[in-house]
């Protein structure tokens, strides 16, 4: 049944009903649905707009409505056994059943109240439901890299620029990066849960009602934290909505470079990790197979997640104010980030439990010992040179190391003072990963201490969210 046949003299075409329809989309909104409306219509009593006797017959009605759709006893397809259409949205199909229950009396639900507030109310919050639920996750993963860092944290590894080896670094500060990055995208989730957190229930259509309702009554019942002020805005936006998603696509973006990591650091060629085999895959061809599937598909599944940030600001880029019908096609893209996003974290902190390093895989490799090329320009420069000709200096050192295939311990001290005659005895001293990494001094470096001191202040601080 539509919502405005008065109006009209000519059904709506089956096809347009079935194109147009909405249900198999939002019907997973009926909870949110269902409490909107229970709140709305006690504020409808509150008023003196129904009476008690109708509003406790509605809200009793609704929520044996909910009970049936969570049972499965409430059909959501948007079709009679017949074909008939039913319902076009989760909205009708709830006001349908309502009415079947309680007769006539249920048409009153829907006083001082339009489906542009209603839809808006309910996706905020559905948002606040999920943005809950993904900040919890990225505490779980957080915690995940900063077990692995405490544990398996002080392996030495290649810090990489442009995928070539530069500077040394404990594992455990590799891994401190991505819970600091975890970090921003929890307090971009927050930040956004602050602006889903306001009520647009009483806007009506666009301009508002005139009907005495109290919006901040329905606000408050609900739990937010106040009202969208201004009517025509708490219909049009759906500015929260692209907001969620862009934080989405940046932890998105996150997840997909340590994948891509895992996959790099798994392969024979670097055989730095090896994941547990609950989280790999085999080839129907090749016995000798371990595939990197699970790091893969979240790195793949980032561009369905950037898809959908791109899909909502297309939408919403040309629309006049107020409601324009476009705006149905926002929930697609928002539940699949959603269910995406929420599903990486939790593999990806499972994923990452199953790894095991190779603790000797850079220790004892000859080429590693050229990660030490800034710590000979940095002994030059403790000695009076010049920055820029000391990095010159050493340049040329790694390039009689590379064409020799001698790594800097190999050579001689003779051959360092051809170079310069600053180089002495004590050059041995720093040539050395481990005493490459104890001689950084600066905040949030790469050095034991700093290490061991973010790992006490990210416990602390993540045992605190918990």
């Amino acid at each position: 049944m539509s919502s405005w046949k008065g109006r009209f003299r000519e059904r709506l075409h089956p096809e347009a009903l079935r194109f147009s329809s909405s249900l198999d989309v939002d019907k997973r909104l009926f909870g949110e649905d269902i409490e909107g409306s229970i709140a709305h219509v006690s504020m409808l009593a509150k008023q003196k707009i129904l009476s008690s006797f109708e509003a406790k017959k509605i809200r009793n009605a609704l929520r044996s409505v909910g009970n049936e759709i969570k049972k499965g006893k409430l059909k959501l397809d948007g079709f009679g056994t017949n074909g008939r259409f039913v319902a076009e949205d989760i909205h009708m199909a709830i006001e349908n059943r309502l009415t079947q229950k309680v007769g006539a009396i249920g048409g009153k639900l829907h006083t001082a109240r339009s489906r542009n507030d209603q839809v808006a109310l309910d996706v905020r919050l559905y948002l606040r439901k999920e943005i809950t639920g993904i900040v919890s996750s990225i505490r779980k993963l957080q915690k995940t890299f900063l077990s692995k860092a405490d544990r398996q944290g002080y392996i030495v590894m290649p810090g990489y620029t442009h995928l070539q080896q530069a500077q040394p670094v404990l594992l455990a500060h590799h891994f401190l990066a991505y819970v600091e990055m975890l970090q921003r995208d929890a307090e971009r989730f927050s930040d956004c849960l602050r602006r889903v957190q306001k009520s647009p229930l009483g806007a009506g259509a666009l301009a508002g009602t005139p009907f005495p309702i109290d919006r901040n009554y329905t606000a408050k019942a609900l739990g937010f934290e106040g009202i969208v002020e201004n009517s025509i805005d708490a219909v049009a936006d759906r500015d929260v909505h692209i907001e969620f998603l862009s934080a989405s696509a940046i932890t998105m973006m996150h997840l997909s470079r340590f994948a891509e990591e895992l996959v790099l650091w798994s392969s024979s060629e670097w055989h730095f990790a090896e994941i547990g085999d609950a989280f790999t895959t085999g080839s129907s061809i090749m016995p000798q197979k371990k595939n990197p599937d699970m790091a893969e598909l979240i790195r793949g599944k980032t561009g369905r997640v950037y898809g959908n940030l791109v899909a909502l600001l297309t939408i919403m880029k040309g629309l006049p104010l107020a409601y324009n019908r476009d705006m149905q096609e926002d929930k697609e893209p928002l539940f699949d980030s959603s269910a995406t996003l929420a599903g990486c974290l939790q593999i990806c902190a499972l994923m990452l439990q199953s790894v095991k390093f190779n603790k000797q895989r850079f220790t004892n490799d000859r080429q590693s010992d050229l990660l030490l090329a800034t710590e000979l320009a940095d002994y030059l420069v403790r000695k009076g040179m010049p920055f820029r000709k000391a990095h010159a200096v050493v340049g040329e050192i790694v390039n009689v190391c590379v064409r020799k295939k001698v790594s800097f311990k190999e050579l001689s001290l003779k051959e360092y003072q051809r170079h310069s005659e600053l180089f002495t005895r004590d050059i041995w001293k720093i040539l050395d990963l481990r005493a490459s990494l104890q001689n950084k001094k600066s905040a949030g470096s790469t050095s034991p201490k700093e290490v061991a001191a973010a790992l006490r202040r990210w416990k602390k601080s993540l045992r605190s969210k918990s």
